[in-house]
């Protein structure tokens, strides 16, 4: 199963505003002309309920939005950059892989959100006329897009999660309780990816099944295949412990011990999820005796008897996985609602733009990935752009904080990757 990937994603830049001018008749002196660029593409992430594994983007290395257009005569601006949307499952988590923050949680069918912002377009020249001015040469460069590289996470929804160690029966349990058909065999790990279906029951109701594999001891440090799924089973609102009666896999006491204990281990909430115990292959020689041993060691627990080869017993469980599930949707709407109703106002001051560096032996950084971005766009090599640069410097208050900070004439500024004299 495909259920992790990284990929590259690139919001589109901007385009350049124009420099231009107004050449009709009538018009001899007619002035700056130049529009605006267009706005960079935004990269969008969509849940697509056709989708079960991100299978598709299994190759794809990187994701490109498409560029703004340069701004155009008689103050037109420029083409927007074409968007991109990536379709995933269901369930799908993206993180920043360089922080490590999650950015999204996809919960809901055909959700979307925006994962990285187009740049915006350039001004053109006709924003920069002034009286002493009126005939400006500087139009913006557009402003870059948004980089960055993310990690999908496909984690499944499920209402209910069948757990327990290979062979006790789980495939052969959603196959007789849903359309599923999983592959079933006599041997371990015949399970490799989690199944999921359907189930319906006689008065209409339906929920999400789904056979979480591999679970052995060690599992939530990495043995086996249970670290893999492990993350799956925190989206299930129901667990369905499924338990070797017979004893042909083991004693049934010490597997249902173990395999809450690797619960714990990876995730100590996943102990406080329902959890429907269900003796399997009760059919069989043995499972009598062990059914009782398991009964005077766990007094309060209800037990469900099923055979899953003869298809016994596992309505009443889907009947009860039903009800459990009914409670842990209607404690998450309480949940949701209660969050809505008490809303508490925090004051979070703004974040600086810049802060100005002192690296000695006169020399000075700004730090700032706005100003950063903005350097990025300007050719050193034109006056006119140089000196809106600086402009835009000064506006945003760096001359003053490096003054402050005890700049002098002469002194080196590093504004991103170039050095600039000081002048007060």
């Amino acid at each position: 199963m495909i259920d992790q990937i990284k990929i590259h994603v690139k919001a589109g830049d901007g385009g350049k505003g124009l420099v231009g001018w107004r050449h009709e008749k009538f018009y001899a002196n007619g002035g700056p002309f130049g529009g605006d660029g267009g706005r960079g593409g935004h990269v969008y992430v969509e849940v697509d309920t056709n989708e079960t594994t991100l299978a598709k983007l299994r190759y794809t290395k990187s994701v490109k939005a498409g560029n703004g257009e340069p701004g155009k005569m008689k103050k037109m601006h420029g083409a927007d950059g074409e968007d991109v949307t990536l379709r995933v499952p269901l369930g799908t988590m993206i993180r920043n892989a360089a922080t490590g923050d999650l950015l999204a949680d996809l919960t809901r069918p055909h959700q979307i959100v925006q994962i990285a912002h187009g740049g915006k377009g350039g001004l053109g020249n006709y924003h920069f006329a002034t009286a002493r001015n009126d005939a400006p040469e500087y139009a913006q460069p557009g402003e870059p897009g948004e980089s960055l590289d993310l990690i999908f996470e496909l984690r499944l929804l499920a209402d209910a999660g069948l757990i327990g160690f290979p062979s006790v029966g789980k495939s052969t349990f959603l196959s007789a309780a849903t359309n599923a058909r999983p592959a079933i065999a006599a041997y371990p790990f015949t399970t490799l990816e989690p199944n999921i279906g359907v189930v319906e029951l006689k008065d209409g109701r339906s929920f999400v099944l789904a056979d979480m594999p591999g679970l052995i001891e060690g599992a939530a440090e990495g043995r086996g295949l249970g670290d893999t799924f492990l993350r799956h089973i925190r989206r299930c609102r129901v667990l369905i412990h499924v338990l070797d009666m017979s004893g042909e896999q083991g004693d049934p006491l010490e597997d249902y011990a173990i395999i809450n204990k690797e619960l714990g281990s990876y995730d100590a909430s996943l102990l406080e999820k329902p959890q429907i115990v269900v003796a399997n292959k009760m059919d069989m020689d043995g499972a009598e005796d062990y059914l009782k041993m398991f009964k005077e060691a766990h007094p309060d627990l209800k037990v469900f008897e099923t055979s899953t080869q003869l298809h016994k017993g596992i309505e009443a469980v889907l009947n009860e996985a039903e009800v459990q599930i009914t409670r842990a949707r209607e404690a998450e709407q309480a949940a949701l609602k209660e969050q809505e109703q008490v809303v508490v106002y925090r004051y979070e001051p703004k974040r600086p733009d810049f802060t100005i560096e002192n690296l000695g032996n006169r020399k000075w950084k700004v730090v700032s990935e706005k100003v950063d971005r903005l350097a990025d766009t300007v050719d050193f090599n034109k006056e006119n752009d140089v000196f809106a640069f600086a402009a835009t410097l000064t506006k945003m208050g760096i001359d003053k904080a490096l003054a402050e900070a005890g700049a002098r004439d002469g002194d080196q500024v590093i504004v991103g990757s170039y050095v600039m004299d000081y002048n007060k």
